[in-house]
């Protein structure tokens, strides 16, 4: 009996080293791996799995389930085996299963006295049409999500909205409080951060203006709107996420911060709130913190093999300053967690310092800044040295007394990891000196550099190879047989891109590797301009660089490298300011 990945190979969804590498990555099963890297969708492996098993696909996304139906297995049941009743023919009940269970469908077949006749659908398709027909707050389905948000949404336009406003007493009903059930705003809330999750959002924002409430979700990068809430209905959607946050909902003067920890269907997810005061109101912003992030491998976040290569070996070394650098969002915290995991082992301790703390390591101890008490970066990292660690993650270098408690731990035998907040790597040597560290502290304890940015990685479904127009050949100064062998891709748009032609994002690095020449020129005091060009001849490349190679293989387009990378040609060619969106 083949197996469902051989399966999938034989179909050809997928290759052999795409397979090979969706096994090498850690902490993930075959089925999420292949999903996260975008090489088959859920479909096709339930597809495979139902092949394997001899079972019937189907696709319950397409099925109009009739209500005496739905009623027959109870929610409890259906949540908790991932099975939904779809069809019932001359007595045989057929059941849609997210994975082959011969002892759900003997008990099923006990319970209700009738025959059961098992299909496989995806887990997706399941979780969406349990949320569909049974209602409930743990949506992780498709456009059924949509359908709900949208008639909710409905639902409070045409209730009397007015008389909310003018009568206080009928909020506790809207929010919940009086008793009778789930209410409308918590309903919304819940199908808000749902669907933000299953669309792979990394922020949802809620904006008060003057005659509206604007939500949004940043995926990929990108600011996506969604439809607005009403803007009476501000209040109570604030208070409900206030309450679910843990904060003082009376506060409306004051930025306030909490933490919302949920059930996304079957998964668990991580909100980190962020409540600003505005001239229209109070303005919230939901960081959701996707746990798969810090799964991933040091070989899956995009390094070429020569910075692979480059970069082990500094996160072997037994002392000394590995710096990350790049603006807030451009994956900084994921690669060095990437790092942590790779080197996390039974006979290391591992101790970080962060602000807040956003992902949990397992095996690692993990430090939240505390400005209010003083526990700040330095004294942590003053009472790290005690607890005798082998590794030091510090969260970020903001100022002079937190570099130069670094820069001691480094000095005194530990390897310390960190971050900085410059455009490239060379700038992070100047900036150090800048912020008060003596030349000489900074060439014996720093390591290595690395800047890096997110580039969107192109749709895998729909792309196909093109040609980038003959100004910006030119402009690159790209030789025709360059051009010729490489492989340029952009996505057509399709409905696993929801037609934007990019899914997913990946990293492009800049690694400077500190050598004898670059340490004289840091202790001498050069500008971070002529360090770069010393390191480009030792074998640096630049993010531009890494951004185009990557480009040539098909994995970015040109453009989302030319607007990442600030350059010129992007800006010539579109008129857009480098970096908008």
């Amino acid at each position: 009996m083949a197996k469902w990945s051989d399966i999938l190979i034989q179909k050809g969804v997928i290759g052999r080293d795409q397979l090979a590498e969706a096994q090498r990555m850690p902490n993930m099963t075959l089925e999420d791996a292949l999903i996260r890297q975008g090489y088959a969708g859920p479909e096709e492996i339930t597809q495979a799995k139902a092949d394997e098993f001899g079972y019937s696909y189907i696709n319950l996304r397409d099925v109009d389930i009739p209500v005496e139906v739905v009623a027959m297995v109870p929610e409890a049941i259906c949540r908790d085996k991932f099975c939904m009743p779809f069809s019932e023919e001359f007595g045989e009940l057929k059941i849609a299963l997210a994975e082959p269970d011969y002892e759900t469908v003997e008990n099923l077949r006990f319970v209700l006295n009738k025959e059961i006749s098992p299909c496989i659908a995806s887990k997706e398709a399941i979780l969406a049409a349990i949320n569909t027909h049974h209602g409930g707050s743990g949506s992780a389905g498709g456009k059924d999500d949509t359908e709900s948000v949208n008639s909710l949404l409905k639902e409070f336009t045409d209730s009397a909205l007015d008389e909310m406003g003018a009568d206080t007493s009928k909020k506790g009903s809207i929010l919940g409080m009086e008793g009778a059930g789930e209410a409308p705003v918590i309903r919304l809330v819940n199908l808000l951060i749902s669907e933000a999750a299953r669309n792979r959002a990394s922020d949802i924002h809620i904006e008060p203006f003057g005659d509206r409430v604007r939500v949004r979700y940043r995926i990929d990068g990108v600011c996506i709107e969604r439809d607005a809430i009403p803007r009476k209905l501000h209040g109570a959607v604030l208070s409900r996420l206030k309450i679910m946050a843990e904060i003082d909902i009376a506060e409306k003067r004051r930025p306030q911060d909490g933490r919302i920890k949920m059930m996304a269907g079957d998964k668990e997810i991580d909100l980190r709130v962020s409540v600003l005061p505005t001239n229209h109101g109070q303005s919230v912003v939901m960081r959701i913190l996707d746990r798969d992030n810090i799964k991933v491998g040091l070989r899956d976040i995009g390094f070429s093999d020569e910075d692979y290569r480059r970069f082990n070996n500094l996160i072997r070394r037994p002392n000394g300053i590995l710096l990350v650098t790049g603006p807030t969002g451009s994956g900084k915290t994921t690669t060095l967690y990437a790092a942590l995991n790779e080197l996390n082992t039974p006979n290391t301790k591992i101790i970080t310092a962060e602000d807040p703390v956003e992902y949990y390591l397992p095996g690692v101890n993990q430090c939240e800044v505390k400005h209010k008490i003083g526990m700040t970066f330095a004294k942590i990292i003053r009472a790290m040295m005690r607890q005798n660690p082998n590794i030091l993650l510090v969260g970020e270098i903001r100022d002079n007394e937190t570099a130069q408690t670094a820069i001691q731990a480094s000095l005194t035998g530990h390897l310390v990891f960190s971050t900085l907040h410059t455009n490239d790597a060379p700038s992070a040597i100047t900036r150090l000196v800048d912020i008060g560290v003596a030349p000489f502290l900074v060439t014996s304890s720093v390591m290595g550099i690395m800047a890096q940015r997110l580039v969107r990685k192109v749709c895998p479904k729909c792309k196909v190879r093109v040609d980038p127009p003959a100004h910006i050949i030119e402009g690159l100064k790209l030789k025709p047989e360059v051009v010729k062998r490489a492989n340029f891709m952009e996505g057509k748009g399709c409905a696993h891109c929801n037609n934007k032609g990019t899914r997913g994002r990946m990293a492009i690095f800049e690694l400077l590797v500190m050598s004898s020449k670059i340490r004289e020129m840091a202790f001498k005091g050069e500008t971070s301009v002529e360090i770069r060009n010393v390191a480009r001849r030792e074998g640096m490349r630049t993010l531009f660089e890494d951004g185009m190679i990557k480009a040539m293989r098909g994995q970015t387009t040109v453009d989302e490298v030319l607007k990442i990378t600030n350059h010129d040609l992007f800006t010539s060619a579109t008129g857009i300011k480098p970096g908008g969106h």
